[in-house]
């Protein structure tokens, strides 16, 4: 995969104007980043910009705290979807996780799922799953993706960035590792093939070899606000 592709241009300071998206836009055209990432009151603005190009349109869920209702991602996921979102970042019910409520958990998820997968508009919406991994411990960050896996989520993610620290190379290898065991145990289990769970790095990405690192780490995908600047050091 070219480097470019690798990024997630992301925007979303809760100061960010109009101007400023669309110069998160313009950048992410010039660059062919993989998507432009924004707040959900954004998405229209940025797919209008984005019409017919190849940059995706990233839309946050439930953003930075996942605390909100399950009801209310699912309308904020649907809303974001008819406003022209490809793919949906949530933020998992981190005081779930630590309720040892693992089923709320994965229900969460899933009917966040099933809204990206059967909506209005009749597309497939791929949907990551932020787990918040500085607040969780190693145990509840595996439990976490096995149950993103289990609820059919096409990425995990590290962080939102909003929190009190971002991705590290450990833990996207951590996620990296569990993933790909929970699929294949699924498959065996079931007997039939599963979605391969992509990773996203995201918080703290600030240069070339940082970004390195987590893509040698497992990294299918990382977010940060500073994608230019590693892209021109990589050059």
């Amino acid at each position: 995969m070219e480097f470019n592709k690798y990024f997630d241009h992301t925007i979303l300071k809760a100061d960010a104007t109009e101007e400023d998206v669309n110069v998160i836009c313009r950048e992410a055209l010039q660059y062919q980043f993989a998507s432009v990432c924004v707040n959900s009151a954004r998405t229209k603005q940025v797919s209008c910009v984005l019409l017919d190009s190849d940059v995706e349109v990233c839309t946050v869920i439930g953003f930075p705290l996942g605390a909100m209702s399950t009801m209310a991602k699912k309308l904020e996921t649907l809303t974001a979807i008819e406003d022209g979102a490809d793919e949906i970042d949530m933020v998992i019910n981190v005081g779930a996780v630590k309720d040892d409520d693992w089923e709320f958990v994965k229900q969460d998820i899933a009917e966040v799922k099933e809204v990206c997968a059967n909506n209005t508009v009749g597309k497939n919406v791929t949907l990551k799953v932020i787990i918040e991994t500085c607040l969780l411990t190693d145990e509840e960050k595996v439990k976490a993706c096995e149950v993103a896996v289990e609820a059919g989520a096409d990425f995990v993610k590290t962080s939102t960035g909003f929190s009190t620290g971002g991705a590290t190379v450990e833990d996207v290898a951590l996620m990296r590792k569990t993933v790909d065991e929970k699929t294949t145990q699924l498959e065996k289990e079931t007997g039939k093939t599963w979605n391969r769970v992509k990773v996203k790095a995201s918080g703290g990405i600030r240069d070339y070899e940082t970004a390195k690192a987590m893509i040698a780490a497992g990294a299918d995908r990382l977010g940060t606000s500073a994608t230019i600047a590693i892209v021109e050091a990589a050059k």
